[in-house]
């Protein structure tokens, strides 16, 4: 069931779900808002609770209506494209062959077949990014995990429109984004620590940023890295 709680200029999507607490997000690109709260709480109390947070909702706004957003990658020769904060440029080249990526020191050069449209290209590019997270993070959880008492059942590594990672405590679980294979190597050990201390207190309470400032001093500094940079062009359809 949904609702829409109009307050103002304000309208928040009421989502009910079978949960115990209710989650508030701001969603890019222009910061909808949608609650998702349980199924019996009433809509005045789910309203009470909106309006508590409206400063941090316009400031939330503000941040993603600011954000600077990639172009839409058109798959042409010289093109740029980043891995790990460094930029490449882009050459293609078609051949009867596997598809392939790899880098010289200023190129990123994509092998794909004759026939392969824009589509292809950004398949295999994506595929290839999210190996280069997959292998990074592998690397960190060797490092982290051992520190942090804390093991990751799984790690998936996808294509996320709103988050850079994310844990369901309750599995074990850890979900990355693939574009963290875009960002400064720093931010990624930023997000896979953050999801494993996670596994030690699952909200961002105080305990959850006393462990961050215990573990990774420079967390705050790294987020707001992570947050100044260029995210990705999406086609939202919500």
């Amino acid at each position: 069931m949904r609702d829409v709680l109009d307050l103002g200029d304000l309208h928040a999507e009421v989502i009910r779900k079978a949960i115990k607490h209710v989650h508030l997000n701001v969603l890019p690109p222009a910061g909808k808002v949608r609650v998702s709260a349980p199924q019996s709480m009433p809509l005045d109390t789910i309203r009470l609770f909106v309006i508590s947070k409206l400063a941090w909702i316009r400031s939330q706004q503000r941040k993603l209506q600011t954000q600077e957003r990639e172009t839409p990658r058109e798959f042409l020769n010289k093109e740029s494209h980043y891995l790990w904060g460094k930029r490449y440029l882009l050459e293609i080249c078609r051949a009867d062959a596997a598809p392939a990526v790899s880098l010289t020191p200023r190129k990123l050069m994509l092998r794909v077949r004759p026939d392969a449209d824009r589509a292809r290209c950004d398949e295999v590019l994506d595929a290839w990014y999210r190996q280069q997270v997959r292998d990074a993070a592998q690397a960190l959880q060797a490092k982290w995990e051992p520190l942090l008492k804390v093991n990751a059942n799984r790690v998936f590594v996808q294509h996320m429109k709103t988050k850079w990672g994310s844990c369901t405590p309750e599995s074990g679980y850890i979900r990355l984004n693939t574009d963290l294979a875009k960002k400064p190597p720093e931010c990624l050990e930023y997000i896979v620590v953050h999801e494993l201390v996670h596994l030690l207190e699952p909200t961002h309470n105080q305990r959850f940023m006393a462990l961050m400032d215990l573990y990774l001093p420079q967390w705050q500094q790294l987020r707001k890295l992570l947050n100044r940079l260029p995210v990705r062009h999406e086609d939202w359809d919500y």
